[in-house]
Order: structure tokens, then sequence, then C-alpha cells
């Protein structure tokens, strides 16, 4: 509307200005007609509107035609882009609905009738959220808030079918911006719970690969305080008597035995991702009582080292990190062999706590180092190439980082830097 005011605008004032001009022209030739011939100067002043009708006819039909004309060529583009648009919303193979500003469905692409099993006209008017898990419903309502703000925001979400089908969805909400000015919100949505269960899957494939590996040096580290234990029974039974120092040493044995089974069983549970406040110590120290046992029977040093006395506190899912630190000592072991040296640190630097594995092993050539990570990528002869690969998923659901230095023939090192939970 506004720009069809402009155009009548110029028109106007340029046929003004012809008006004008013709004024101060055919007045000026009438009085110098007048004076030398009257007949002369009567014709002129009876065909003057004439030509005026005449003049301002063929000028305002060559302006008014170009504007015009760029008027229907912009409406072509226009045209054009609309159907590019239509193209990609329709045959779009994500879910596409278009959301008002306050978050109702103006209309959906038909993918998202086909996800939602509803037709389009029903979800008219209809809130977005109604279909969004209640519990996440506080969290989707954030980021619709901030893509309001005219940012695009990226989140993971479940949402409900009319099936009663719950489903993981990868949601982005763009904003509709039009002339600076914000009309709504498109909100792309694409189904991801098969790659989540592929994920989960690979996940519990890798930890019992790990469990499996561990098994037969738990066992024999077992075996060793079940020998002592069967021994303080025999003397008892013999003795008749019960002595405060072996009974002390037989709890102490049982407990090492317990912290050992409960380690490998927790491992192995499946269970949600749950991120709450973590110490990183104790953390590293579980997973070293777990390890000690593969590296004894390997003829291994392991030390561990956690520099400060205050807890180092991260938020993180338990079994997920004993599952990262497991992999990479794993590693290490496997990359030493017999009278190696595994060393694990930790401290505290720039609000980041920093952890670090390293070895004395064979190392690795650079080729493999810009591999590390890659699935199904291994160089080990019973290797699954998923190990590091979760290692990476992990550290970076964590939001942190993980580094890989290493030299052939000299070892390798893997620093971890993980951001510390904040204190409120």
């Amino acid at each position: 509307m506004n720009h069809s005011h402009k155009i009548a605008g110029k028109v106007a004032i340029i046929y003004m200005i012809i008006g004008a001009l013709w004024i101060f022209v055919t007045d000026y030739i009438s009085m110098s007609r007048a004076k030398e011939n009257v007949h002369t100067y009567a014709m002129f002043q009876h065909s003057k509107g004439w030509i005026y009708i005449f003049i301002t006819g063929i000028i305002l039909y060559v302006i008014i035609r170009y504007w015009t004309g760029k008027m229907l060529r912009s409406q072509q583009e226009f045209n054009l882009k609309d159907e590019q648009y239509q193209s990609l919303f329709k045959h779009n193979p994500d879910s596409v609905l278009q959301l008002d500003l306050e978050g109702r469905i103006m209309s959906v692409n038909p993918k998202a009738e086909k996800f939602l099993g509803v037709r389009g006209e029903a979800l008219k008017a209809k809130q977005a959220g109604y279909f969004i898990d209640l519990i996440e419903n506080e969290k989707a309502s954030d980021y619709f808030i901030k893509s309001l703000e005219g940012e695009a925001v990226h989140f993971e979400t479940n949402i409900q079918r009319m099936d009663d089908e719950k489903r993981i969805m990868r949601v982005t909400f763009l904003p509709i911006i039009v002339h600076k000015e914000l009309l709504g919100i498109y909100a792309i949505v694409r189904d991801i719970t098969k790659v989540r269960r592929e994920e989960e899957l690979m996940v519990m494939s890798e930890k019992l690969s790990v469990i499996g590996h561990l098994s037969a040096a738990v066992a024999h580290e077992i075996r060793n305080p079940l020998t002592s234990l069967k021994g303080f029974v025999q003397l008892m039974d013999m003795s008749k008597e019960v002595d405060p120092l072996h009974t002390d040493i037989m709890l102490k044995e049982i407990e090492r035995i317990n912290i050992i089974s409960s380690e490998l069983l927790v491992l192995g549970k499946k269970q949600d991702v749950t991120f709450r406040k973590l110490d990183l110590g104790d953390c590293l120290h579980q997973v070293y009582t777990l390890m000690k046992a593969e590296s004894n029977l390997n003829n291994i040093e392991m030390a561990i080292e956690v520099k400060g006395a205050d807890p180092v506190l991260v938020m993180a899912d338990s079994i997920e990190l004993k599952q990262l630190f497991i992999n990479l000592i794993k590693n290490g072991i496997e990359a030493v062999g017999e009278n190696g040296k595994i060393d694990i640190s930790l401290q505290i630097i720039d609000d980041h706590a920093i952890v670090m594995v390293s070895d004395n092993g064979i190392g690795m050539e650079p080729e493999r180092l810009e591999r590390i990570g890659e699935p199904f990528y291994s160089i080990k002869e019973k290797g699954t190439g998923i190990g590091l690969t979760i290692c990476q998923k992990i550290v970076h659901r964590l939001n942190g980082e993980m580094r890989f230095e290493s030299e052939k023939h000299k070892g390798t090192t893997v620093t971890i830097r993980i951001p510390l939970a904040t204190t409120l």
C-alpha cells in the first residue's frame, strides 16, 4: 500500500510540474504572438489546451508504463520466489510449522500432517506446545521467546503424536522477518528417534564390550581377597577363636570385592542419562579402582594424582563419565603392553577441570591422529572403532574438549577439558 501511494504521489507531482511549465511557456508565447499578430494569438490560445492534453497524455503514458512494467516484473519475481518457497515448504523432508507470535499454528506442510496424524485444518489456531511433552514444555517456551528476539535457536524435545506415541525431535525455530518486522516463527522439526536409539545401542554395545574385556581381570582381582578370606575362615575353624585383627582384614577384603563388583554392575546397567553435580575426583578414583585389576594382570604401573584438596564439581552423568575414562585407560593399557606405565591427573585451570591420561606406549602416526573419533575406523585386530567416537560424543555433551597428542614409540597423552559446575 505504501508503495502505491509513493507512485501516485510521483505521478501527481510530475503532472503539476508539467502543468506549471506549460502555463509559463505558453503564456510567454501568447504574449509575444499578441504583439505580432492577433489572429495567430487567437489560434494558439484555442489549440494550446488540446496540445497540453496530447503532450501530457504521452508523457504520463510513458511514465505509468515504465512503473507498471517495474511492478509487474517485481510481481513476477515475487510469484516465482513464492512458488519456490511453496515448493520448499510442501516438499521439505522435515516437518515445517508456521506459528504466529503467540505460538499458534498458522499452517503446516504435508510432512507435518503425516507425522502428527492430523489434517492441517484441524491444527490451525492450536498451540504448538500442545504436542510437546509437559515436562519439556517450559524449556520449549523459553526457546520460542528467544526466537522472538530475532535469533534462530535449536534444541531437542519429546513430541506426543495423536496416537500417543512419543518421539524425540530436533527442533529449529526461525524468525519470519519481512521489511524488518517480525511476523511469526517457522518451526522446523526432524524426527531423530531412530538415530538416538541407534546411538544408545552403539553405546550399550561398547559398554558390553568393555565389561567383557574387564571380566577376566576383575575375576583375577577378586580371587586374591577370596583366597585371603578362605584362609582366615579355615584358621578360625581350626582354632575355634575369632581374632579382631583377622576380622578387620576380612571386612576390608569383602569391601574391596563389593566395590569392584558394584562398579562393574553399574557400568553395564542401562539407564537414562541424568546430569547432576559430580565430584570428578571421586569418579576418577572409582574408575582407577576398577581398572587397577586389569593393570595388575598385565604388570602395568598405573598412578593417579588429583591436584588440590577441594572437590572438582562438574555437571555430568556418572555412568557416562566412567565409560569415558574406562575407554581411555583401556586404550592406554592396550598401547603400552606389559611393564608399561599409565598416569592419570586432574587439576583445575581457568574454571575448567583438566583430566590428562598419559601412557608410554607405541604412540600413533599423524595419519591415525587425524582420523581419531571416526566411526568404525580402528587399527586394532579386534577393535570396533566406536570407542573413541563414543568418548567424543560424551565430551561434546559435557560442552568440553578432547585433544590427543602422540608420538610414535614414545606414547600418547589425552587431555580433556570440562567446564566446572556453576555454584549457586
